[in-house]
């Protein structure tokens, strides 16, 4: 992404066990920046015309969630924690409004009634979306006061209907002290919005020691950085706002047997793992260096990667560094299989299931003489010669092609005296296995045979009689043609 992407504002939370605390007193802040972000734009053909290193920039909408809740009073060090907050804002949005492609809007909750007695349903949308709101946000800002309480779940849940469309890459930034009075589970919250396709990727800091069962519940919602005083929290929020403002580049290595980036030319297609949708559809590329092209993708996703290979590959979990090259490996070293008969010119016809081996499910069919480029390992493969040709366990390895050969057919031309009902049958160890039946209603007709001896069972159609059965035995030679008459 580019320098548009948003910054980060941290609220201040505290935890146990996954739970909000909802004790009155807090002699700590943690600075909580709740972002959720969502590509929200459709995937479609048109935007894919454009090269993924210069894919337009899109519309990025910020929504402030602003704690003016009474406790929100408290001191740490030099002020109030309202008033660190406040200005930290105000510096935020005054650099957000400069920046391209970036609308902000401001929600606030605990700022319409005073506690007690305990409202919770004091939550507004007071400053909408648009460009050029900063000094808005700030009039504002600088006009509250708290005294409410705080329903942190409550805003979260109504900031979905904030946002004016789903064509922008909507964030969410939560700015609070943690106190929740009206009782908030912010994992339940993450899991509601992702539903809606809302990705919760936050950055936490906390200011003071924490004690380790409270960053423990942290674990659930993102990334914790430990701010003790004033400096050490501007020195955190700096760090984290240039990972988001820089550009996050990323590169797929399709790796080989021998761990190497040197697989390429397939289709992959990146999903929000949270929602399913489709992000990128891609063929990956080697550039003029000879390695994985670079890509930009969004960094606030967690990603599911599938590799269109034979079979499919997948890597689940994927999570961008913001502001970093980051490196995606997958295992998926490939072969070529190629099946083919003698060298006829009766066979460009015949057809190849592929199978993985010891599975029942049908990965490809491809034509005889075709090429297949498949993940390495073993497979099965049945070929739709008359009778069919199975042949299992097929290895294919890394970057050699494993051609399999099958008797090439001979083409026999049968005629009955009458119409009437016909098998075709072959001697198989002394047994005789039904291999098709010839139309009832044509008294010729031409098939190819995989070589043996066979049998034709004939019956004429009016015939009422069982021993009026005519039976004639013929050979199949490979690569030859011949009539059978059935009399």
């Amino acid at each position: 992404m580019q320098a548009s992407q948003p910054l980060i504002v941290f609220d201040s939370f505290r935890f146990f066990s996954g739970s909000i605390l909802r004790t009155r007193s807090f002699s700590r802040v943690l600075l909580l920046a709740f972002f959720f972000a969502l590509a929200f734009t459709p995937f479609d053909a048109k935007s894919q015309a454009k090269p993924a290193n210069q894919q337009t920039i899109p519309l990025t909408r910020i929504l402030l969630i602003f704690d003016c809740s009474n406790s929100m009073f408290g001191l740490w060090e030099s002020d109030s924690k309202y008033n660190i907050a406040r200005r930290l804002v105000s510096k935020m949005v005054d650099s957000l409004d400069r920046q391209q492609n970036v609308e902000l809007a401001l929600r606030c909750y605990g700022h319409q009634k005073k506690y007690p007695p305990q409202d919770c349903d004091d939550t507004n949308l007071e400053v909408p979306f648009s460009k050029g709101n900063a000094w808005l946000i700030k009039a504002k800002l600088d006009k509250l006061k708290p005294s409410g309480t705080t329903p942190i779940a409550l805003s979260l849940e109504a900031c979905a209907k904030d946002f004016p469309d789903k064509n922008a890459r909507n964030v969410v930034l939560l700015i609070t002290d943690g106190k929740e009075e009206c009782g908030g589970d912010p994992c339940a919250i993450s899991a509601a919005l992702q539903s809606k396709g809302i990705t919760l990727r936050p950055f936490i800091v906390g200011v003071g020691q924490l004690d380790p069962a409270i960053r423990e519940s942290f674990n659930c919602i993102g990334n914790y950085f430990d701010a003790s005083t004033e400096n050490s929290f501007n020195t955190v929020l700096n760090i984290i706002i240039t990972q988001v403002l820089n550009a996050t580049t990323a590169q797929v290595n399709l790796l080989d047997k021998s761990g190497k980036p040197s697989e390429t030319d397939v289709a992959m297609t990146f999903y929000d793992q949270n929602t399913g949708q489709q992000k990128y559809n891609l063929i990956h590329t080697m550039n003029n260096r000879g390695v994985p092209d670079t890509l930009r993708p969004d960094p606030l996703s967690t990603y599911r990667l599938v590799v269109h290979t034979l079979p499919p590959v997948e890597k689940k979990d994927i999570k961008l560094i913001s502001g970093k090259h980051n490196i995606i490996a997958v295992d998926a070293p490939q072969g070529f299989l190629k099946v083919q008969s003698g060298d006829g010119s009766f066979n460009k016809e015949i057809q190849c299931i592929i199978r993985r081996a010891g599975d029942s499910k049908t990965l490809d069919v491809m034509a005889i003489r075709e090429m297949r480029k498949l993940i390495t390992g073993k497979y099965d493969l049945e070929i739709l010669t008359l009778p069919r040709t199975y042949v299992s366990g097929v290895d294919i390895s890394q970057s050699h092609t494993t051609t399999v050969k099958f008797d090439e057919p001979g083409v026999v031309n049968f005629q009955t005296i009458t119409n009437g009902i016909t098998s075709i049958l072959k001697e198989d160890a002394g047994q005789l296995v039904w291999v098709c039946n010839l139309s009832e209603s044509d008294q010729q007709e031409t098939i190819k045979l995989q070589p043996g001896n066979y049998k034709a069972v004939f019956r004429a159609k009016g015939v009422k009689e069982t021993l009026f059965t005519i039976q004639t035995s013929f050979q199949v030679q490979p690569g030859t043609s011949q009539k059978v008459i059935i009399k």
